[in-house]
């Protein structure tokens, strides 16, 4: 039956659902233990992938990254939904969503931890991350990116842990709040970050763009909102938590707005660029016809659908607000997908410098062959471990709600 949720909740749009079905029990351990199973493949690949080389990947000179550093992004921007959403309120003193605060965190901590394990299985020789500290350049956005996601995840758990103390009755809002504005700085300052890694490269027309952080601030509030989203509704449907529809209601419209943002942002990019005389007009077609077409239309229509959704009143049922959130998360992902493969799309030097047979495909051609169609693929070896390191997102999700004290305080 359809949920009323028009602009003054009535009664039963206000009062909680409660299903009848409870949660835990063997579904949960069931979760838990496809997971782990999953998990411990992706390692497995991971060891094939170490012992082999990196050449087993779709990656070569042209295209340095790939499937791990794309998804490295989306996850930065998926970890941000959580903690803003619970910072934000108790930063300004504003009224939360409905005793959400604990669950939003701890996913914000599960997509940070997937986010560093990309950056991890991105390395070809991992064994030599210490030198990252060692010889470290403070001067490179590559180091600042480190420092500062460090720093995210220690404040994140520092929050959840404080939260869990003040609702035991042994800290104080004070202190509470002083973690709460300063995790809430540093859950915007990482987004930029990461953003100026590509940002300040000016050899990619794409990515040479001062609008790219705040870009990437307002795609991590899309699709961190609509992963809040998505995990609230399910944990409802599920008995753990007691959460009325005004509460979702708010947090659609707030995802919505974000939506149309961030939509904005890429409207504006794209009229920069592509403006008559302007030096982006390859960039635009590549994007609107070119190869990468099917993933900036996907991103275009399944945000426009998601806004349209959040903001009518008679759409916003929790079934149809899940599918929104689900093609916000979609829409994000395929942006990061541009924004990566993109940059390498468009040759950025004039003469091929020193090639063997695995810089490219169709080398026969030369430069122009090499940038027929798309110049990057993942191989099934990368679609192994990206699930692999899924999986344990997944197991540490799920464990954390069935040991941590995530439910709302009664």
């Amino acid at each position: 039956m359809t949920e009323d949720i028009s602009a003054t909740p009535s009664p039963r749009a206000s009062s909680p659902k409660v299903p009848a079905a409870k949660f835990g029990g063997r579904g949960i351990n069931i979760g838990i233990a496809v997971a782990a199973v999953v998990t411990v493949a992706g390692l497995a690949l991971w060891v094939v992938q170490l012992s082999g080389g990196l050449v087993q990947t779709g990656m070569r000179n042209f295209d340095s990254w790939g499937l791990y550093i794309t998804l490295f992004m989306f996850l930065v921007g998926l970890s941000a939904g959580g903690l803003i959403i619970s910072s934000v309120p108790r930063a300004f003193g504003m009224k939360g969503f409905g005793g959400i605060s604990k669950v939003a965190v701890w996913t914000s901590i599960c997509c940070t931890v997937l986010a560093i394990a990309f950056v991890v299985v991105d390395l070809g020789h991992p064994a030599r991350l210490w030198e990252l500290f060692a010889y470290s350049n403070l001067g490179s956005p590559l180091m600042w990116d480190i420092v500062v996601l460090g720093t995210y995840l220690v404040l994140s758990i520092a929050y959840l842990w404080a939260t869990l103390r003040f609702e035991g009755g042994k800290g104080s809002e004070r202190s509470l709040r002083a973690i709460s504005v300063v995790a809430l700085a540093c859950a915007i300052l990482v987004h930029s970050v990461t953003a100026w890694i590509f940002g300040l490269q000016q050899s990619h027309e794409m990515w040479y763009t001062a609008l790219l952080a705040p870009w990437f601030v307002s795609s991590a509030l899309v699709c961190g909102t609509s992963l809040v989203l998505v995990v609230v509704i399910a944990l409802r449907r599920a008995g753990y938590l007691e959460l009325d529809q005004a509460s979702i209601v708010k947090l659609a419209k707030m995802l919505g707005a974000f939506v149309l943002v961030d939509l904005y942002f890429f409207a504006c990019d794209l009229l920069t660029a592509g403006f008559p005389n302007a030096s982006g007009a390859e960039v635009v077609a590549m994007l609107t016809a070119g190869p990468l077409a099917p993933f900036f239309w996907t991103e275009v229509v399944g945000c426009i659908l998601c806004a349209v959704v959040c903001f009518v009143p008679r759409l916003r049922t929790s079934p149809l607000i899940v599918v929104a959130s689900l093609l916000a998360i979609v829409g994000i992902f395929c942006k990061r997908v541009q924004l990566l493969v993109g940059g390498f799309q468009i040759p950025n030097i004039d003469m091929a410098g020193p090639l063997t047979p695995y810089t490219v495909t169709g080398w026969e051609s030369g430069m122009a062959g090499a940038y027929q169609g798309m110049v990057y693929f993942p191989t099934p070896l990368e679609f192994g471990v990206a699930l692999g390191v899924m999986g344990l997102g997944a197991l540490l999700l799920l464990a954390g709600l069935k040991f941590l004290p995530l439910k709302p305080a009664k």
